[in-house]
């Protein structure tokens, strides 16, 4: 062991198939960056800090405070981000066979722009493969439950922010 990974994603929201990956991740790394990416071209639901904050909370009532996860957000490419946090190795989620096209490009492409960073690809519990950030969005939106799919807080913090909507 000794080895350091970051899981990079937008996390907006995190739900229940991003903390199996983290938990999983712990098994086979010492260390795992949780990097939540800040990207100018979407229009996320949660601010960065919000998100952080969020996942924070989670992984605490998930994994305990002392837990060997640390969550932060970064802009920029991602393997310049890990190279900067000395990190071994970028941990990604596949969900379905659709993931895996654009993860294998953009695991070559990042190879390519840095080969000391390997990048570990992780099937998603087969009970959680449905879930996604998007679709537990659309349906906290309209007003269904996402009970099961998303962490206690998470859940909470949706209601909150659609709820803000709705009065706006």
């Amino acid at each position: 062991m000794g080895r350091f990974a970051v899981y990079p994603g937008s996390f907006d929201p995190i739900t229940n198939g991003h903390l199996n990956i983290i938990r999983r991740s712990l098994k086979v790394f010492e260390h795992l960056t949780v990097a939540v990416a800040v990207n100018s071209n979407k229009k996320p639901l949660f601010t960065p800090a919000e998100r952080v904050a969020i996942i924070n909370e989670s992984v605490i009532a998930e994994f305990g405070a002392d837990n060997k996860i640390e969550v932060e957000y970064f802009e920029g490419l991602i393997v310049n981000y890990a190279d900067r946090k000395k990190a071994d190795a970028l941990v990604r989620g596949l969900r379905a066979v659709s993931d895996f096209e654009y993860e294998f490009q953009m695991a070559a492409m990042n190879h390519k722009l840095n080969p000391r960073v390997e990048t570990f690809f992780m099937m998603t519990a087969e009970d959680q493969f449905y879930i996604s950030s998007q679709t537990v969005k659309e349906v906290a939106s309209l007003g269904g439950s996402v009970e099961g799919l998303v962490p206690e807080n998470v859940k909470i913090a949706l209601q909150k922010k659609f709820a803000l909507k709705e009065t706006v």
